[in-house]
């Protein structure tokens, strides 16, 4: 539970997710978000690979900066990221109801404003940019030995925390609605969760209870289910899609078999690496995608974040 949430760790994750999105540079754009005690969900638009260098700088400053805070070291991810395209308008909403059902649907609290943990639903009702600290180790460790830095002065303190601005995009399908119109959407949606919630006459743990949880404990049962190919409110979209990566596959499989015997001009498909190639030697290629294995992603991690 290494993101229990408090006030401490939501001002943390708050930073690091608005100083990832800056770091975007337009990249990516955030619609919705929220963080539970061990996973968040982000609901973002992505420009080409803008995704993969946004999701590893925050993963990254999450677990280095809110390690800090529940004196844990090394990663917090068991497994990659999972990001899956939402087709239509119909899904987008479904997905945002989703992120704004958390803490509810798990039963930790009655209604969606009371999850003390860091969510987008007060940005989503009031005004979209909000401030948060970026704790600037960097400046800190300039620093360090000089006469400028006090003794004893944590990676915490007021010295290195700069303010950051985190701004909420609306769903590109509400845009055409007005400044009252999107927090009414929003309600409706909130509405129907705690309606849903009630209707289970089920008791909640509370508030309190989520932030009374140890970091270091591990839950009890966790969820294992597949990952979806994508979001689609219509089957049809998801059998388009699914062809569409298998056509994908394909083309990737029979470049990479031209690349092993030796042909340095097989077209790979967009956003994939042609395999290295060893100076004098034929380079031993793999049929399948390649991805890294966790401990080089998690040094990875480290060393460029």
């Amino acid at each position: 539970m290494l993101l229990r949430p408090s006030l401490e760790v939501n001002e943390v994750v708050g930073g690091v997710l608005a100083k990832a999105v800056q770091h975007s540079a337009g990249g990516v754009r955030l619609h919705a978000f929220t963080f539970a005690s061990n996973h968040f969900h982000l609901l973002v638009w992505a420009r080409g690979a803008s995704l993969a260098s946004f999701m590893q700088y925050l993963r990254a400053n999450l677990s280095k900066k809110v390690g800090r805070l529940v004196d844990w070291s090394g990663g917090f991810w068991e497994r990659r990221y999972s990001a899956e395209p939402v087709l239509d308008d119909t899904a987008l909403v479904g997905r945002l109801r989703y992120v704004l059902a958390h803490g509810v649907k798990e039963g930790w609290v009655e209604k969606c404003a009371q999850w003390p943990g860091l969510t987008c639903l007060p940005q989503l009702l009031g005004a979209a940019r909000r401030l948060f600290h970026w704790f600037n180790w960097t400046k800190r460790w300039s620093k360090r030995g000089s006469e400028e830095q006090a003794v004893g002065e944590g990676r915490f303190a007021e010295e290195w925390a700069e303010p950051v601005e985190l701004e909420l995009a609306p769903l590109p399908c509400w845009k055409g609605l007005g400044e009252e119109e999107r927090p009414r959407a929003v309600r409706a949606l909130v509405e129907k969760v705690e309606v849903e919630a009630r209707a289970r006459n089920k008791p909640v743990l509370g508030a309190r209870a989520a932030r009374a949880q140890h970091p270091h404990t591990r839950p009890e049962h966790l969820k294992r289910s597949p990952r979806p190919l994508g979001h689609s409110s219509t089957r049809q979209a998801l059998r388009e899609l699914r062809e569409q990566y298998r056509g994908f596959v394909a083309a990737f499989r029979e470049a990479a078999a031209r690349w092993g015997r030796g042909d340095c001009s097989a077209p790979f498909p967009p956003f994939f690496f042609p395999p290295r190639v060893v100076p004098g030697c034929v380079a031993q290629v793999s049929t399948l995608p390649i991805f890294l294995p966790a401990r080089w992603r998690w040094r990875e991690q480290y060393l460029t974040s």
